[in-house]
């Protein structure tokens, strides 16, 4: 009689393990006091989520945000070094009418470039 009680031992662990599953896979064990005994973790679980979910987001926003003005600033530079070469080249034309008015040399700044001439024969 001894070793049949330790048989039906075995098999019951087996059972309950068997019954346990059964029970998650027909969700019989998450019943409504486990979400009333559990309420405020849930709550809280669903609130850090939730924030994770908004910090993403912001995260992404913000990443376009930096790419779209990196671009931004680029083209901002782009056109600073063009402005300081119209620059740099109106400073260089003053300076060289002052010298040439300077030497007293009647060398004149020509504003089209000059004309080319063709000749038909």
């Amino acid at each position: 009689m001894a070793t049949k009680k330790m048989g039906n031992k075995k098999a019951g662990n087996s059972s309950e393990k068997r019954g346990w599953i059964t029970e998650l896979r027909y969700g019989r064990t998450l019943s409504i006091e486990f979400f009333k005994a559990n309420a405020w973790l849930l709550l809280l679980l669903l609130v850090i989520v939730l924030a994770l979910i908004g910090l993403r987001y912001k995260t992404k926003t913000k990443m376009a945000e930096i790419k779209t003005l990196t671009v931004e600033l680029q083209r901002a530079e782009s056109e600073k070094l063009n402005e300081k070469a119209q620059y740099m080249s109106l400073i260089r034309e003053t300076e060289m009418k002052k010298m040439v008015a300077e030497k007293g040399l009647n060398l004149e700044f020509q504003e089209q470039p000059p004309y080319e001439i063709y000749l038909e024969k």
